[in-house]
């Protein structure tokens, strides 16, 4: 007999049910939140250290536990449920506003059909009558319209201001622009929102609608912080507030946006902000460039910007019912994309770019908040969320300052070597050396009294950024220069960072330590820790370890317009908050607006990987439905902190160093590339490689051998099949050694976003580490049962990815596999249900 789970005051005795006292209930409770889930033994032992238990049968006690557990689980499954229902209740809400929207954009494209029929059946058109057209219509058309000089005087700024408020809401809820769904976006209670981009208006234009569990005002404070959440923003100075009648608030502002890359200027916006409250509640942030003004502020052209024009633009922020905010972005502005070179004018061409790297970056920080709100104050090395995002943020806006090098900033460029494909800059400003002085635990002192920075930018054909990326992420001795003995020791002389990604010291191990993992944006924040190793037999240097903090981004294939990241820098062991940060490395830009089609859960590598060459580079080529010429922009930057008599030779090596990657990148993006694999009959995909196979074969015929069933439903298919099979399955499927420390060498996809890593990462995770004190002991007990009977099965409970996140799973089932001569090979486990807690 059990007891319901409804009542936690009653035990059992005697096929009764009994009352628990309150202060029974209460040790309870205080018990349950230490072992949730206690052994027998330690039941037992609950009862003779509680003496207020001491009546109580150890069955009972059994039976509390197991109802406060069902109770447990019911109110988090009905606390979701009711999240899932607040968030489809609001999204629905969300598409009957599109549907009206769209319903009425039909009508107006309707009428405007019928108008256009009936002229062109006329041999002579008449002058367009514009008085039965609709506001919108007209609103529309007046986008392109040339004002003559505006008032920009108190009185004229309000006008201007109330004009753009009405203009930002015929695009946000309105039909002002013809919006269509961006590739690859669907609606959904987990997707981001409901993402549009304009056809055919002036400039690029994007919009999104999405929830945040946020309130609008804290909303509102965010967005307007434009620096904290936008990466390509330098600075936003506000340079004067004139109050309003209404409450709102009128804002001069001067913006500056980082260029991507170094074959293009910056831009930099004069903008007016108005923010209201509209008679709903609902609050307003809209903003448009000042152009041809007259009688107040201006802001007159600055060196090395390209003036860009944002038109209305903004933010509709409504309360949500039940808690948070439904939002309405648009970004609407026109990039000037004469003042770049051809190639690169699908960047500031294209709704989908903007789309991706401004308008839907707003919502992803919005949620990220939102995310750490509700989660743990304390992540990855006892940060706080807030403290990992500065981190990420300073690495980014360090590598967009080493990319644009501005002489504001103290940079200045030097003359080079006859060769100018790299170009090399210098900065010797007090503000960019402050706290880079640094003595560190080799004990060599740091005596750095000048940066200097060496950048490139190159075009890579017909491969994609996300591979490419992921690759120089898991292979950083494939591009890494293999040949700087000379340079190593000068590095240490010269300051703490040394040569970043290099192998100082020919350092050949690389461990990931994972900090911080933003989900919905598959983007990184890891420590990287090189394993240093003497240079040669005759050297007596001693192993030493060097620790970069590294920002790894856009690795998601199925993203539109996306560019990939992959930023680090050298830091101190004690990896203080306010560490100084010389950041260095790759950005990826895709100049190809159209969807890459690829398969979303290709990896780089599968317990085993292929030669390519006689370097031994490991790739993949599982580029089904791929086609076409996909075209990227890749730019390279490294920082090199030195003392300011040897510029001249850091110069030099640097300009070498860069050129050996850039040579390093050109051969592995060869490697990766479709069409080059294809046509290498030595090149194989890590899914389709023999011993990939095998495995695979082994572990689902072990699996029926030991439980009798069939691991896969068909299982009568080909070698490859049956991998691809047992990659998409939906269960968390890990193999780990039988060595004394059982270390992973290989999960499917499940098992990767279940321990929140990649396979290469994988081999550096321990079975044990990934289980609590409780899951260690039932594995300690089990593990001779799969080595001696073949399988076995685990009961439910909490395990920790590799981010420290609690995992719960409903059981898990191992089992041993087998070789092809009935030998041990590797133990397998199959976490069924699992879930983040």
């Amino acid at each position: 007999m059990a007891m319901s789970c409804k009542d936690g005051k009653h035990g059992l005795d005697n096929g009764k049910y009994v009352r628990y006292t309150p202060e029974q209930v209460e040790a309870l409770e205080r018990l349950y939140h230490d072992c949730p889930k206690p052994s027998s033994i330690r039941r037992q032992q609950l009862i003779r250290e509680c003496p207020i238990l001491s009546n109580i049968e150890p069955k009972q006690i059994k039976v509390w536990f197991q109802n406060r557990r069902c109770r447990e689980k019911q109110r988090k499954e009905a606390s979701r449920l009711q999240a899932v229902n607040r968030k489809l209740t609001a999204m629905n809400k969300l598409l009957m506003e599109e549907n009206d929207r769209l319903q009425k954009q039909v009508s107006q494209l309707v009428y405007e059909n019928g108008y256009f029929r009936q002229h062109t059946q006329n041999t002579a058109l008449p002058t367009k009558d514009t008085s039965c057209e609709s506001a919108v219509t007209s609103g529309q058309r007046s986008l392109t319209t040339q004002h003559p000089p505006r008032d920009a005087s108190p009185a004229g700024l309000m006008s201007i201001a109330e004009e753009t408020l009405a203009e930002f809401l015929s695009k946000a809820t309105g039909t002002a622009v013809e919006w269509v769904q961006m590739p690859g976006m669907k609606p959904g209670p987990d997707s981001i929102g409901i993402v549009a981009i304009s056809h055919g208006c002036t400039g690029v234009a994007a919009r999104a609608c999405g929830l945040v569990g946020l309130e609008p005002t804290r909303v509102a404070e965010i967005l307007k912080d434009r620096p904290s959440w936008f990466r390509d923003c330098r600075a936003v100075d506000v340079l004067n507030v004139l109050p309003t009648a209404n409450g709102g608030t009128i804002e001069l502002l001067y913006m500056q946006l980082y260029a991507p890359t170094t074959l293009a200027p910056a831009r930099d916006f004069w903008l007016l902000r108005y923010t209201s409250v509209l008679e709903d509640g609902s609050l307003v942030i809209c903003e448009r460039s000042l152009k041809n003004t007259q009688n107040g502020p201006s802001m007159p052209p600055v060196q090395h910007f390209v003036r860009a024009e944002m038109l209305p633009s903004g933010y509709l922020i409504r309360p949500c019912e039940g808690g948070g905010s439904i939002i309405h972005i648009v970004d609407h502005m026109d990039l000037e994309p004469w003042s770049v070179p051809e190639v690169l004018r699908p960047l500031y061409e294209s709704s989908t770019v903007l789309a991706q790297k401004t308008t839907m970056v707003a919502l992803r920080q919005l949620r990220q908040i939102s995310h750490e709100v509700s989660q743990s104050n304390v992540t990855g090395w006892g940060r706080r969320p807030a403290a990992l995002r500065a981190l990420g943020q300073r690495l980014s806006r360090g590598f967009n300052e080493a990319i644009n090098g501005f002489t504001d900033e103290g940079w200045s460029m030097i003359g080079n070597d006859g060769v100018d494909d790299v170009t090399v800059l210098v900065n010797s400003a007090p503000d960019k050396l402050m706290g880079l002085n640094l003595s560190f635990a080799n004990g060599f002192p740091a005596v750095s009294n000048a940066v200097l920075c060496a950048k490139a930018s190159m075009l890579l054909q017909n491969v994609p950024p996300a591979i490419l990326l992921r690759f120089l992420r898991e292979h950083r001795s494939e591009w890494a220069d293999n040949n700087m003995d000379a340079y190593s020791a000068a590095a240490i002389k010269v300051g703490p960072c040394g040569l970043p990604g290099s192998r100082v010291g020919n350092y050949g191990g690389q461990v990931i330590l994972p900090l911080a993992h933003t989900i919905e944006h598959e983007e990184f924040l890891e420590v990287i820790k090189l394993e240093g190793i003497a240079s040669s037999p005759e050297e007596t240097i001693m192993p030493r370890e060097v620790f970069l903090l590294q920002l790894c981004s856009g690795m998601d294939e199925n993203a539109v317009g996306t560019c990939a990241e992959l930023i680090f820098a050298p830091i101190d062991a004690s990896f203080a908050d306010d560490a100084p940060l010389l950041p260095s490395g790759f950005r990826i830009i895709p100049l190809d607006s159209g969807k890459e089609a690829s398969n979303p859960n290709r990896t780089l590598d599968l317990a085993s990987a292929l030669d390519v060459g006689p370097t031994g580079n490991r790739a993949s080529n599982d580029y089904s439905g791929n086609s076409g010429c996909m075209r990227s922009v890749m730019t390279i930057a490294f920082e090199f902190a030195f003392e300011s008599h040897m510029q001249e030779h850091v110069a030099s090596m640097a300009r070498q160093y860069v050129r050996s990657i850039i040579s390093s990148v050109q051969r592995v993006a060869l490697a990766l590339s479709p069409s080059h694999l294809s046509s290498q009959a030595g090149l194989r995909t890590p899914l389709g490689t023999p011993e990939a196979q095998t495995l695979a074969r082994w572990i689902c015929n072990s699996y029926r051998c030991y439980l009798g069933v069939e691991l896969l439903k068909s299982n009568n298919e080909g070698n490859e099949s049956l991998l691809k099979s047992l990659w998409h399955h939906s269960d968390a499927i890990l193999c780990c050694t039988l060595k004394a420390l059982p270390v992973f060498t290989f999960a499917n996809q499940a098992g990767l976003d279940m321990l929140e890593t990649t396979l290469v990462a994988l081999q550096d995770i321990t079975l044990e580490k990934i289980f609590d004190d409780h899951g260690r002991k039932i594995l300690c007990s089990e593990f001779p049962q799969i080595i001696q009977q073949g399988f076995a099965c685990l009961q439910g409970g909490i395990c920790l990815s590799s981010m420290g996140r609690p995992i719960s799973y409903e059981r898990v089932v191992a089992w041993k596999v087998l070789n092809e001569d009935e030998n041990a090979h590797c133990i397998c486990f199959m976490f069924m249900n699992w879930s983040f807690v």
